[in-house]
């Protein structure tokens, strides 16, 4: 796959909308210093060339109630050559699981799972984590705090 070249405009466009992804493109266009034409087709370009792939819904889970988040790391008993299908087939189930990664290297597999609170979190991990297939070793990692979660590149 070849990169994609993004110019000062492209830069800016997207430094602007990824700052500020609700806002509306006639403001997007002024401060990235374009027309609202231009804007239009330099998103739809962006888009075109899969540089955008998507806007996206970001929920924040704890205003839900969600309390607790866990990133569990994997690794597998791979003497089934199926192991890495089956378990994310049967992760996939797990409503709780926000994320499943695959590595190369000791980790095989990382979850990233939610709970509302310890007592909530201890009934996923003992009814639908510990019980997902081909489990050799598990570590959990519970997160206290995010200090930077950035989706965008340094433009």
């Amino acid at each position: 796959m070849n990169a994609i070249s993004l110019d000062d405009t492209d830069r800016r466009i997207l430094r602007h909308w990824l700052a500020e992804p609700d806002l509306p493109r006639a403001e997007l266009a002024e401060r990235a210093g374009v027309t609202q034409a231009t804007l239009w087709r330099r998103i739809e370009r962006l888009r075109e060339t899969g540089v955008v792939r998507a806007e996206t819904l970001v929920i924040d889970w704890r205003a839900l109630g969600y309390e607790v988040e866990v990133s569990l790391r994997f690794t597998l008993d791979k003497t089934d050559p199926r192991a890495f299908d089956e378990f994310i087939e049967a992760a996939r189930d797990v409503p709780e699981v926000l994320a499943i990664e695959t590595f190369l290297g000791r980790v095989d597999v990382r979850l990233n799972v939610i709970a509302r609170d310890m007592g909530h979190w201890t009934t996923i991990y003992r009814e639908r984590i510990l019980v997902l297939p081909h489990i050799a070793e598990v570590d959990a990692l519970m997160l206290i705090s995010t200090i930077r979660d950035e989706a965008g590149l340094p433009l």
